[in-house]
């Protein structure tokens, strides 16, 4: 009996060990790197984050909101990030964009244009690593992370198979965030100031002031692209209309495109308040799913 009991006890504390390492072969490797934009004049910092074992993985760019930075809010992309890596098998990016997080470059050199250009950078750099296939590259945004993401399939449907947006914008005149005073004061001084409780202020370019004014970003999404969106949101977000994730959806025509609402959850998808950040853990697993499914 004790012989048996202690062959058991083995075997228990072998399997044991063995799911101890298999959990530390399992995190995903991170690399912090810059990535060169020919001809601009600015650097992109990112952060990479890979799968385990040789692949090749697909690959998203993770793209950040007004005044935020790669990590996104309270972390969020940094906790969706790995959860995307160790159960879905999906390798992401997620960069600064101009005057935010480890950018050295001044915020008025943002715009429609150049995030885009930035995002389909990124996503260029991650299909030339020998562990990624390139042609399973999707992108993902976060607010005007997300109007970014719509943009850049809209204008490079090539590079993107497929997209989720988080709380995404469409139309960034929203209430008390860009008015017609502003737009004045960049009509005037070429830049308005935007405000923020928790960073420094940003100036804003005109030409931002511009493209928000003169793009019909569903309209561009609708003709331009024709893969499938997710488009996810919370219930309670008082930033950005749920609503607009259903419009987003309706103007795809794929048949894979669809919305997830989330109970509760606001636009910083409750990273200030949940410890588990259990709503940023749910949309990373619906956003994991999907690209699954999307990108193979």
């Amino acid at each position: 009996m004790r012989r048996i009991l202690s062959l058991v006890l083995s075997c228990l504390l072998l399997m044991t060990m063995c799911s101890f390492a298999f959990a530390e072969e399992a995190e995903p490797t991170y690399e912090e790197v810059i990535v060169n934009i020919p001809g601009k004049e600015y650097e992109i910092p990112a952060t990479i984050c890979i799968p385990v074992g040789e692949g090749p993985f697909p690959a998203v760019v993770m793209l950040h909101g007004t005044g935020s930075n790669r990590d996104e809010a309270g972390g969020g992309y940094a906790v969706a990030a790995p959860i995307l890596a160790e159960k879905y098998g999906i390798a992401t990016i997620r960069i600064d964009f101009p005057g935010n997080g480890d950018s050295t470059a001044d915020y008025m050199q943002y715009t429609f244009q150049s995030a885009v250009e930035d995002a389909v950078t990124a996503a260029k750099y991650m299909a030339s690593l020998d562990n990624i296939n390139g042609d399973a590259i999707g992108v993902m945004g976060w607010s005007q992370g997300g109007t970014d993401a719509l943009l850049a399939c809209a204008w490079h449907p090539e590079v993107f198979k497929s997209i989720v947006t988080w709380a995404g914008a469409p139309d960034m005149r929203l209430d008390d965030f860009f008015t017609q005073a502003d737009y004045d004061e960049a009509k005037e001084n070429g830049f308005f100031v935007m405000e923020f409780d928790w960073r420094d202020a940003l100036n804003v370019s005109l030409q931002w002031c511009d493209d928000v004014a003169n793009t019909e970003v569903l309209e561009e999404f609708s003709k331009g692209y024709s893969g499938p969106v997710l488009a996810i949101a919370g219930k309670d977000d008082t930033t950005v209309d749920p609503e607009w994730s259903e419009k987003i959806v309706a103007a795809s025509s794929n048949e894979l495109s669809e919305t997830y609402f989330i109970d509760g959850m606001d636009h910083t998808f409750n990273v200030f308040t949940e410890e588990d950040f259990a709503s940023i853990r749910d949309a990373a697993d619906a956003t994991g799913a999907f690209f699954v499914k999307t990108l193979g």
